[in-house]
């Protein structure tokens, strides 16, 4: 067989077996020069259109002018006895083609990507076995019952060849099988397999890294011998999945979610799909891939978009931080695609069941809309926030913290709850910045969480610092608001250090401020001996030590009685310095008391007389004067949130104290 390709229309394709052609069989843009007798001996239809034109000739032959034509080319023109044109063939003059050689006897190697033409093409031309032993029908249909549906990658391959003959492939039933065996062997497929479009974005990060790796040859190694052939595996497997066409993706999402398939595969196809044909989804790859379907018109994009944001599983799902950084994606897609708002509106809802899981990065969510003054979208970060909230009432945390505070139990706090805390506290930090903020917005946000999302409010604090620095010309009344969404007796000494001296505070938050400080350091050096003599189970400390010291004393005056030869007045001297240490530290933390309450007692009269008569002069002058009333000496530092760092600070200044005291 060979094709040779004539100078005038089209294509021909000619069989070279030495015998002139009968026949012309025109398909699409090919013509077919055959011979009657092995296409009729296979083909029932062909047999009959044959026949068809024996009865009523009206083919035409060949014109051929002997005298003018080339005596080495009169062997190659011959007449046309008769001409077929099958213009709707199933799979066109490709698929055509590989029937004719197989009714020729020629061996045609069968596949996954050419069965469900071929065995539609088989249907076409009535390649029954009842007309013919061993014909093309049963050999398809045993190809593809014993090889292709035994194999889900096959299985896939097969239906992405069933769109070339829709009709006819859905009328035979090819597409429901594959469909049904991809379903059904994706359920019984290694789940380790499904993890890697979720796991992507670390993937590309070492792909990135990898001239690094190849220095060391460790970490190149390790992939090699770790999951090299697993990975290949899922890249194949979903890369033939994301080939196919829309309409056959969502028959086969809707098809594993009827047979109950785990979340987290529906989910990393769909992730993978979009990836694919959405471009702009994933930060780190923002344009379509070469060997992907790149959908160039907008409305086509925004389709593929909202299936695959209908068919995400919304509880039952895995909240990896890739695939949180995969819903932001979308959500950024949906907003520049306008798709509809119950679209989005889902989106965000998933965003905020697994919000503990997204980074800042993720939160920065330009505003598309020329309605929004900022620079990002406030108004979607407080929704998702909402659905957060929402989830974990549902859960029941926020409700077992609130009782657990009431019972006593203040311990007790939500990972996530606080994770998110910090999130916020640094995309407030962020936004602060933005000088069409305004001040209403940054209270809302700033209060919205519960008082058990921060241990501390260090980043409250910082992100109160940045707003007011970018906003000078906000009024007194609002600076006073900004600064009452943070707890003053949640800041650290660092912190309250750095506020002391922060000039952009306004008055009352300052004043605060030190007095809180003021009220630490009292409970730093005061809370353990009030707590030792409050407790009646047990003596004092203190006196515990002195009845020890006495004890050794009067045993010391037996000894040295007894056996002053021994040495042992050493013991007794001992004893006396002790309890003489002893007895001054005890009164210099009672002298230290009673100082620290002289100065509480004294900085509410300030507190009150600020109240009363307000603030006049300069800020300097009242924070001089209230430097020299409490012997407060500030240095700036640098300030961290969620870090405890009260207790280490206590833990300097009381054994700094103690040994000043020795």
């Amino acid at each position: 067989m060979a094709a040779e390709q004539p100078s005038s229309k089209g294509q021909a394709w000619f069989c070279t077996t030495g015998l002139p052609s009968d026949i012309v069989i025109e398909v699409e843009d090919m013509t077919f020069h055959l011979h009657k007798f092995p296409l009729m001996s296979k083909s029932r239809k062909l047999h009959q259109l044959i026949t068809e034109q024996e009865t009523n000739p009206t083919t035409s032959t060949t014109q051929r002018n002997d005298q003018q034509e080339p005596e080495e080319e009169r062997d190659e023109i011959e007449e046309i006895l008769c001409q077929i044109s099958l213009l709707d063939f199933p799979g066109g003059s490709e698929t055509f083609e590989m029937a004719a050689k197989f009714c020729y006897g020629v061996k045609v190697d069968l596949n996954s990507s050419i069965i469900a033409p071929l065995r539609c093409a088989g249907e076409f031309l009535e390649m029954t076995e009842e007309y013919s032993e061993d014909n093309l029908i049963s050999k398809t249909e045993r190809f593809f019952s014993h090889s292709v549906l035994k194999s889900l990658k096959e299985s896939i391959k097969a239906l992405k060849s069933c769109e070339r003959v829709m009709a006819l492939a859905e009328s035979l039933g090819i597409t429901e099988r594959c469909i049904d065996s991809i379903a059904s062997r994706a359920s019984s497929a290694d789940p380790a397999l499904f993890g890697w479009p979720v796991s992507e974005a670390a993937n590309e990060n070492i792909k990135s890294s990898s001239n690094q790796a190849l220095w060391n040859g460790i970490e190149s190694a390790v992939r090699r011998k770790g999951g090299g052939a697993r990975s290949n595996n899922a890249d194949s497997w979903f890369e033939d999945l994301a080939l196919l066409s829309l309409p056959l993706f969502k028959r086969l999402i809707l098809a594993m979610k009827v047979r109950d398939l785990n979340p987290e595969i529906v989910e990393s196809c769909l992730m993978y799909y979009a990836k694919k044909h959405i471009p702009g989804v994933s930060r780190l790859n923002r344009k379509p891939s070469s060997s992907s379907s790149s959908i160039a018109s907008e409305g086509g994009q925004r389709e593929v978009l909202e299936t695959i944001v209908s068919n995400l599983p919304l509880h039952e799902s895995s909240r990896s931080s890739t695939a949180t950084r995969f819903l932001f994606g979308l959500l950024r897609t949906a907003n520049i695609l306008n798709a509809a708002e119950e679209c989005r509106s889902t989106v965000e809802k998933k965003i905020g069941l697994q919000l503990e899981q997204a980074t800042l990065d993720d939160l920065l969510i330009p505003s598309y809309s020329y309605l929004n003054e900022t620079l990002y979208d406030v108004d979607c970060l407080e929704r998702i926030l909402g659905h957060f909230l929402d989830g974990l009432q549902e859960e029941g945390d926020v409700g077992e913290i609130e009782a657990g505070e009431d019972g006593g139990g203040s311990n007790v706090r939500s990972p996530s709850l606080m994770l998110v805390g910090k999130l916020i506290d640094g995309y407030l930090a962020e936004i602060a910045s933005d000088a069409n903020l305004k001040p209403d917005r940054f209270h809302n946000l700033a209060i919205s969480l519960p008082e058990q999302a921060r241990l501390f409010d260090d980043g409250l604090y910082r992100a109160v610092d940045v707003y007011l620095k970018a906003h000078p010309w906000i009024s007194e009344a609002e600076r006073e608001k900004i600064c009452g969404v943070m707890d003053c007796q949640k800041l650290t000494l660092e912190a309250c250090t750095h506020a002391a001296q922060n000039e952009r505070l306004p008055l009352r938050a300052v004043v605060q401020v030190l007095f809180f400080e003021q009220l630490q350091l009292r409970h730093a050096i005061a809370g353990t001996l009030i707590a030792a003599e409050a407790d009646p189970a047990r003596p004092s400390m203190l006196r515990r030590r002195e009845e020890e010291a006495e004890a050794e004393a009067e045993a010391g005056e037996e000894v040295e009685a007894g056996a002053m030869q021994e040495g042992s007045s050493n013991t007794w001297r001992a004893a006396v310095r002790e309890n003489q240490v002893l007895r001054l530290d005890m009164d210099s933390m009672r002298t230290r008391v009673h100082q620290l309450e002289r100065e509480c007692s004294t900085m509410k009269k300030v507190i009150d007389k600020i109240d009363k008569e307000g603030p006049r002069g300069n800020n300097g002058g009242w924070r001089g004067s209230l430097t020299r009333r409490f012997g407060c000496k500030f240095k700036t530092q640098v300030c961290d949130s969620h870090e405890q760092t009260v207790v280490n600070a206590r833990k300097g200044r009381q054994q700094q104290h103690h040994h000043h005291q020795q």
